[in-house]
Protein backbone atom coordinates (compact mmCIF):
# COMPACT_ATOMS: atom_id res chain seq x y z
CA UNK A 1 0.00 0.00 0.00
CA UNK A 2 0.66 3.52 -0.47
CA UNK A 3 0.54 6.90 0.71
CA UNK A 4 0.13 9.96 -1.76
CA UNK A 5 1.86 12.18 0.62
CA UNK A 6 0.64 15.38 -1.39
CA UNK A 7 -2.43 14.96 -0.36
CA UNK A 8 -1.64 13.75 3.11
CA UNK A 9 -3.72 16.14 5.55
CA UNK A 10 -2.38 16.57 9.12
CA UNK A 11 -5.45 18.45 10.48
CA UNK A 12 -7.62 15.11 9.37
CA UNK A 13 -5.31 12.93 10.83
CA UNK A 14 -5.18 14.30 14.09
CA UNK A 15 -9.24 14.93 13.85
CA UNK A 16 -9.42 11.30 13.04
CA UNK A 17 -7.10 10.50 15.81
CA UNK A 18 -8.82 12.83 18.09
CA UNK A 19 -12.00 11.12 17.30
CA UNK A 20 -10.99 7.58 17.91
CA UNK A 21 -9.48 8.87 21.60
CA UNK A 22 -12.74 10.13 22.13
CA UNK A 23 -14.73 7.50 21.44
CA UNK A 24 -12.81 4.86 23.38
CA UNK A 25 -13.02 7.30 26.37
CA UNK A 26 -16.72 7.87 26.28
CA UNK A 27 -17.13 3.78 25.62
CA UNK A 28 -14.82 3.20 28.78
CA UNK A 29 -16.72 6.03 30.67
CA UNK A 30 -20.40 4.75 29.64
CA UNK A 31 -19.74 0.77 29.47
CA UNK A 32 -16.95 0.36 31.92
CA UNK A 33 -15.52 -1.82 28.51
CA UNK A 34 -12.59 -1.42 26.65
CA UNK A 35 -13.11 -0.69 23.04
CA UNK A 36 -10.92 -3.55 21.58
CA UNK A 37 -11.96 -4.76 18.34
CA UNK A 38 -10.76 -8.05 18.93
CA UNK A 39 -12.77 -8.74 22.32
CA UNK A 40 -15.80 -6.79 20.87
CA UNK A 41 -15.89 -8.97 17.60
CA UNK A 42 -14.67 -12.35 19.69
CA UNK A 43 -17.76 -11.60 22.29
CA UNK A 44 -20.34 -12.59 19.53
CA UNK A 45 -18.90 -16.14 19.84
CA UNK A 46 -19.89 -16.65 23.18
CA UNK A 47 -22.23 -13.94 24.65
CA UNK A 48 -23.39 -12.69 27.72
CA UNK A 49 -26.87 -12.08 28.62
CA UNK A 50 -27.69 -8.68 27.21
CA UNK A 51 -23.92 -8.72 25.43
CA UNK A 52 -24.94 -9.48 21.80
CA UNK A 53 -27.08 -6.38 20.64
CA UNK A 54 -24.16 -3.93 21.71
CA UNK A 55 -21.56 -5.81 20.29
CA UNK A 56 -23.37 -5.80 16.48
CA UNK A 57 -24.53 -1.48 16.96
CA UNK A 58 -20.66 -1.29 17.58
CA UNK A 59 -19.35 -3.37 14.81
CA UNK A 60 -21.84 -2.39 12.64
CA UNK A 61 -21.27 1.26 12.86
CA UNK A 62 -17.66 0.58 12.48
CA UNK A 63 -18.62 -1.11 8.92
CA UNK A 64 -21.47 1.73 8.42
CA UNK A 65 -19.09 4.55 8.71
CA UNK A 66 -16.61 4.49 5.89
CA UNK A 67 -20.29 3.69 4.00
CA UNK A 68 -21.23 7.14 5.12
CA UNK A 69 -18.47 8.87 4.55
CA UNK A 70 -18.01 7.49 1.15
CA UNK A 71 -21.82 9.76 0.55
CA UNK A 72 -19.80 12.55 1.26
CA UNK A 73 -15.97 12.63 -0.39
CA UNK A 74 -14.34 9.76 -2.62
CA UNK A 75 -12.58 7.22 -1.07
CA UNK A 76 -8.97 6.97 -2.03
CA UNK A 77 -7.84 3.60 -4.31
CA UNK A 78 -5.26 2.14 -2.09
CA UNK A 79 -2.94 0.00 -4.27
CA UNK A 80 -1.46 -3.08 -2.16
CA UNK A 81 1.42 -4.58 -3.62
CA UNK A 82 0.72 -8.22 -2.18
CA UNK A 83 -0.91 -11.84 -3.35
CA UNK A 84 -4.07 -12.95 -2.02
CA UNK A 85 -2.02 -15.80 -0.46
CA UNK A 86 0.45 -12.79 1.19
CA UNK A 87 -2.86 -11.24 2.89
CA UNK A 88 -4.19 -14.40 4.06
CA UNK A 89 -1.12 -15.03 5.31
CA UNK A 90 -0.90 -11.66 7.07
CA UNK A 91 -4.23 -11.67 8.58
CA UNK A 92 -3.81 -15.46 10.29
CA UNK A 93 -0.59 -13.78 11.82
CA UNK A 94 -2.43 -11.05 13.03
CA UNK A 95 -5.47 -12.82 14.57
CA UNK A 96 -3.07 -14.97 16.24
CA UNK A 97 -1.14 -12.38 17.59
CA UNK A 98 -4.07 -10.60 19.09
CA UNK A 99 -4.70 -14.62 20.95
CA UNK A 100 -1.21 -14.18 22.30
CA UNK A 101 -1.07 -10.73 23.26
CA UNK A 102 -4.64 -10.42 25.20
CA UNK A 103 -6.12 -8.24 22.91
CA UNK A 104 -5.32 -6.04 19.13
CA UNK A 105 -4.05 -2.61 18.51
CA UNK A 106 -6.76 -0.97 19.33
CA UNK A 107 -7.19 -2.33 22.72
CA UNK A 108 -3.69 -2.27 23.69
CA UNK A 109 -2.45 0.61 21.82
CA UNK A 110 -5.23 3.00 21.88
CA UNK A 111 -7.37 1.95 25.29
CA UNK A 112 -4.17 0.21 26.93
CA UNK A 113 -1.83 2.88 26.63
CA UNK A 114 -4.21 5.47 27.46
CA UNK A 115 -4.57 3.92 30.73
CA UNK A 116 -0.54 2.90 31.18
CA UNK A 117 -1.35 -0.05 31.48
CA UNK A 118 1.97 -2.20 31.61
CA UNK A 119 0.65 -5.25 29.44
CA UNK A 120 -0.47 -2.83 26.97
CA UNK A 121 2.44 -0.48 26.84
CA UNK A 122 4.73 -3.74 26.29
CA UNK A 123 2.30 -5.56 23.48
CA UNK A 124 2.29 -2.24 21.99
CA UNK A 125 5.90 -2.20 22.03
CA UNK A 126 6.10 -5.90 20.68
CA UNK A 127 3.75 -5.26 17.92
CA UNK A 128 5.77 -2.10 16.95
CA UNK A 129 9.14 -3.59 16.63
CA UNK A 130 7.58 -6.42 14.99
CA UNK A 131 5.52 -4.56 12.52
CA UNK A 132 8.95 -2.39 11.81
CA UNK A 133 11.04 -5.48 11.29
CA UNK A 134 9.13 -7.00 8.62
CA UNK A 135 8.58 -3.91 6.79
CA UNK A 136 12.75 -3.69 6.92
CA UNK A 137 13.05 -7.06 6.21
CA UNK A 138 10.65 -7.31 3.36
CA UNK A 139 11.57 -4.13 2.01
CA UNK A 140 15.09 -3.26 2.29
CA UNK A 141 17.04 -6.92 3.08
CA UNK A 142 19.30 -7.46 -0.32
CA UNK A 143 18.13 -10.67 -1.43
CA UNK A 144 15.36 -11.33 1.08
CA UNK A 145 12.02 -12.61 -0.42
CA UNK A 146 13.64 -11.64 -4.32
CA UNK A 147 14.23 -7.98 -3.44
Amino acid sequence: MTIDWNAFNPEAAAAGGILIGLAAAIFVLLNGRIAGISGVLGGLFKPARGDFAWRVAFLAGMLAAPLVYALSTELPQPRIDAGAGTLVLAGLLVGMGTRYGSGCTSGHGVCGISRLSPRSLGATAAFMVAGFGTVFVLRHAPGFWGA
